[in-house]
């Protein structure tokens, strides 16, 4: 396996690259968990990440770490058998999942199903939203290059994933304290007995001198989102802020970590991962070494919470700013939500659709075919659909 690293055009005395890595498979996840035309850079990364990789290499049609999806005797696993009660394994087991991206859970707040749905389906991406994720992607790709290079570092294991992964925070630590702008941001930690992970798009101090949390979302059409989608939008930033509060705060433990990921901290590192580390200042030969070193910055650092959450949209064929919001930040809301989506992981409820105000998202769903929720409630389906269109 490859991954792409990006070497900080700042002046620090250790940078080191981020990782990027790219499958089939992750990149139709992102695309569905975009909200169907809203791409970001860390939904991006979150997807295309290579946590999970084998020791071997990985094929492109291989799903990645958040779409294994074999069940029992490796055959998948039907939507039926949730109503039927044949299926005793929890959604964590079934997908064979140690962790979950943040956008697993923002995919649930737009409909659960659809992410489900995905899950079972990851190949599944029409050619038009094939093509809406190019186009983000090169416009994210543009906006990264503003702030450092690409060098591509070949990996073999989850080991040396994660090795890239805190080599990254390493590097970007002194550049916050700075007051610089930094871009992809791992952030990670268990959030209501689920460990999540994911990419922070951009980390920046405004001219007050409060840390600020930058989400680019780019539109295929010339016009904000609705509603419904800046809703997911603002519980995706709410929960980076979330993790990362709790990163730079020291409630996020090494234990917690290994427990989650399964990692094995003294296997050695790739000769690839160990020359990069070099390169960036870092003398180690282990994951157990990197740990230490980055839980220690993390507490040491003094790093501020995040103050502002900023949505920013822009239109993808044009580049022009469509509009930027600041996000009200609620942990009330953010944890009950989050208990809400994790209840359904842990397997003590059923997937669940739109509600029937929310119908019309249907109409757009790649699943619409397939889906039983929509088939049990069809007519009350049909029967909203001039408010569907009343909405647009």
């Amino acid at each position: 396996m490859f991954g792409t690293l990006s070497r900080s055009l700042f002046v620090q005395s250790r940078t080191v690259p981020c990782i990027m890595a790219e499958t089939r498979e992750e990149e139709t996840a992102s695309a569905e968990a975009s909200g169907f035309s809203d791409l970001s850079d860390s939904e991006l990364v979150e997807f295309l990440d290579l946590e999970d990789a084998k020791e071997s290499t990985a094929s492109v049609s291989k799903p990645g770490p958040s779409s294994e999806l074999p069940g029992k005797d490796d055959k998948p696993v039907s939507v039926q058998n949730w109503k039927n009660g044949l299926d005793v394994l929890s959604p964590m087991e079934r997908f064979h999942l140690k962790y979950l991206y943040v956008t697993d859970l923002c995919t649930q707040n737009w409909c659960e199903l659809q992410m489900v749905y995905g899950k079972e389906l990851p190949g599944f991406l029409t050619p038009e939203k094939a093509a809406v994720l190019d186009t983000g992607a090169s416009i994210h790709l543009a906006k990264e290059l503003e702030l450092h290079d690409l060098v591509t570092v070949p990996i073999t294991t989850k080991e040396d994933a994660w090795a890239i992964k805190f080599l990254n925070i390493l590097s970007m630590i002194p550049t916050l304290q700075s007051e610089g702008r930094i871009r992809e941001f791992p952030v990670f930690g268990e959030v209501e007995g689920i460990f999540l992970v994911g990419v922070i798009d951009e980390l920046h101090y405004t001219s007050k001198g409060e840390l600020e949390l930058a989400e680019l979302k780019t539109r295929r059409r010339p016009m904000l989102p609705l509603p419904a989608q800046k809703k997911k939008d603002h519980f995706q930033v709410s929960l980076y802020k979330y993790i990362f509060d709790a990163m730079v705060q020291g409630k996020v433990t090494p234990a917690g970590l290994v427990h989650h990921t399964k990692l094995c901290l003294d296997k050695p590192l790739g000769p690839s991962v160990l020359r990069h580390a070099r390169q960036g200042g870092f003398s180690v030969k282990s994951l157990s070494d990197l740990i230490e070193l980055v839980f220690l910055s993390l507490t040491l650092s003094d790093l501020p919470a995040i103050d502002t959450l900023r949505l920013e949209y822009i239109h993808q064929e044009t580049a022009t700013v469509l509009g930027t919001e600041i996000v009200a930040f609620e942990e009330k809301e953010v944890k009950s939500k989050v208990q809400h989506y994790v209840a359904y992981w842990m397997g003590h409820r059923e997937p669940q659709g739109v509600d029937v105000e929310d119908a019309w998202k249907c109409r757009t769903c790649d699943y619409v075919d397939i889906c039983e929720w929509r088939k049990d409630r069809g007519a009350l389906s049909s029967s909203l659909e001039p408010n569907a269109k009343k909405s647009k």
